[in-house]
């Protein structure tokens, strides 16, 4: 037995309340080492009877580890517990608080592990909306000059050359306009980079947080965007950036203008004085960003007032919630106060991180509902667009992936495939549609909610930054249709299955660049089967089911192979 992958500590992802009366435990072992894992549990004060006993089922597995979990309740939601494992050459060993043993602990014994107490306190309130949601990413400079009156200066032809500093009009009326459009796609959940008063294209560099830019309307403007998108069943989120603020906001000026005496001074980190925008002499956002001064969220005043702003446009002006810029350079006790005040303006507000790698610190249930989820977008551009890893590491990436977080964190992921930061994923499959649609057909049928950036429904595609914000092209001549129709397909099959949405992930067989897994909810199993080659391909499978293929509606009898074509993937309802 390798007791040196054996893993499991007494908080989430390996022990926390899934409900008040559900503890969820998991533990670690090295794949294909451990053939039965039996959880001993019982309450905690309970010395007289003996332990329950329940067989622990593997969830997930990667590379080198296997993971098992279970779920368990005892009276008064108290709980002791610990592990027997056999292993492959049916070794055994009893794996508890104090490490291994050979022998089981007796009853009197106190070296269990311990969940104290599953208190409500403690519980994550998962958000089945979001999860159920179909995100679409809009750059609202890009997306639809709706109000030609409010353009800056020297604003660019709409679909013209693209550079940091291009202004093209976008403004919140055209997304106003925009709705119908949006409806019609399917996607019920929008969200907008920055809108805030800005002297940028991107608005990351806020000068006023309760002020909505000229160039894009007015406070008016953006009520009726909300209302209106509430009227279509669509949830709205605003991004805000509380790592930083602009070199133009109030209190940073006040800093430029009065130096040490500024009573805004420890708003921020100077390195010495005078403070100056060309020395850059102090802390900004990534490197010497001279407009992006950092901001000191463990200064009293700061937090006040960032707070406020955050209650402020989710209690007074009705948006769903909010994306967060750069919030794992935020310390955690601010985010816990965030929490509080937005789910206490409303309790169905959703907070989203933009963190681009493992956050589980940021996902305990107590900060954010979920992260922009770039693990998994590098993963389907290197499997999907340019092909440099085999399914054997995609699957591997994923499943460690699953493994970080609560179980109803993972579902609430937003599994993006491109974002106003990267490529488009277009471009990077060399525009290859197929391609696409694969990845596509993945992201809606995989655990998490997928993510649309604007445009990459009808063909757009861009490089790096600024090329990855190029215009929103309105000319149907001039979109890829079928790829919008299949969006809309794909949008459409997963509200009408609800396996796609809560379902556990299964895999089946991975291997040769071929992909089949299984989504199972209540009693509904979907069998989802992706052939990344440009080949035909069998799969030899122990299948003996008859399935109706949603994509066609046809029935169809598996008999232990299934063949796909070239780049093809299949959805079956078993």
């Amino acid at each position: 037995m390798n007791k040196h992958a054996i893993y499991h500590i007494t908080e989430t992802p390996y022990a926390y309340g899934k409900d008040l009366n559900t503890l969820v435990l998991r533990i670690r072992t090295a794949k294909d080492d451990i053939k039965k894992c039996n959880l001993h549990y019982k309450d905690r004060y309970n010395w007289l009877d003996p332990y329950h006993i329940k067989e622990m089922k593997i969830t997930a597995q990667a590379d080198l580890f296997d993971y098992f979990e279970t779920e368990v309740s005892v009276e008064r939601n108290r709980y002791r517990y610990y592990f027997e494992l056999v292993d492959t050459n049916n070794n055994k060993l009893y794996f508890d608080e104090r490490g291994f043993r050979d022998s089981a602990p007796t009853l009197k014994e106190f070296t269990a592990f311990q969940f104290a107490y599953l208190a409500q306190g403690d519980l994550y309130e998962e958000s089945t909306w979001l999860q159920e949601a179909v995100v679409y990413q809009i750059f609202p400079d890009r997306f639809c000059n709706g109000d030609k009156s409010n353009d800056p200066e020297n604003t660019s032809i709409w679909g013209g050359e693209v550079t940091t500093e291009s202004m093209f009009g976008g403004d919140l009326q055209g997304i106003i306009d925009k709705l119908d459009y949006l409806e019609e796609l399917g996607v019920n959940l929008v969200y907008l980079t920055p809108i805030f008063k800005s002297t940028s294209n991107h608005k990351y560099n806020t000068a006023d947080y309760y002020d909505i830019d000229p160039q894009f309307g007015t406070l008016d403007t953006a009520k009726e965007l909300i209302e209106k998108c509430h009227e279509k069943g669509m949830k709205i989120i605003f991004d805000a950036i509380f790592n930083h603020s602009g070199s133009d906001f109030f209190a940073f000026e006040d800093l430029l203008e009065k130096q040490e005496a500024s009573k805004y001074k420890n708003w921020y980190f100077a390195d010495s004085y005078p403070v100056s925008t060309e020395k850059m002499n102090y802390y900004t956002f990534a490197n010497d960003v001279s407009t992006m001064p950092k901001l000191n969220t463990h200064n009293k005043e700061v937090r006040e007032y960032l707070l406020k702003v955050g209650e402020y446009w989710v209690k007074e002006i009705g948006i769903d919630g909010w994306r967060l810029d750069v919030c794992d350079e935020v310390d955690h006790d601010f985010w816990r106060a965030f929490n509080k005040v937005v789910k206490a303006a409303n309790k169905d507000a959703i907070i989203i991180g933009e963190i681009m790698h493992e956050a589980n610190s940021f996902l305990k249930g107590e900060q954010m509902d979920s992260i922009m989820n770039y693990p998994f977008k590098s993963a389907l551009v290197d499997f999907f667009a340019n092909r440099s890893i085999a399914v054997e590491q995609f699957d591997d990436i994923l499943s460690f992936n699953r493994t970080l977080y609560m179980n109803s964190i993972t579902r609430q992921l937003w599994n993006l495939v491109g974002s106003h930061d990267t490529k488009r994923f277009l471009t990077e499959c060399c525009d290859n549609v197929d391609r696409m649609k694969l990845a596509i057909a993945f992201q809606f049928s995989y655990q998490g909610v997928p993510y649309i950036y604007y445009g990459d429904e009808i063909g757009l595609n861009g490089g790096d930054d600024p090329q990855c914000r190029k215009c929103m092209i309105w000319d149907t001549e001039n979109q890829n249709t079928e790829l919008f129709n299949f969006y809309k397909t794909m949008i459409s099959l997963r509200k009408e299955n609800k396996a796609l949405i809560y379902g556990d992930y299964k895999k089946l067989y991975c291997k040769d660049n071929v992909l089949v897994f299984e989504r199972s909810y209540e009693g509904e199993t979907l069998l989802i089967a992706i052939n990344n080659n440009d080949e035909e391909y069998t799969v030899k499978i122990s299948l003996d089911n008859t399935a109706v293929d949603i994509l066609t509606s046809k029935k169809t009898q598996l008999n232990n192979e299934l063949i796909l074509e070239p780049m093809e993937f299949k959805i079956f309802k078993l």
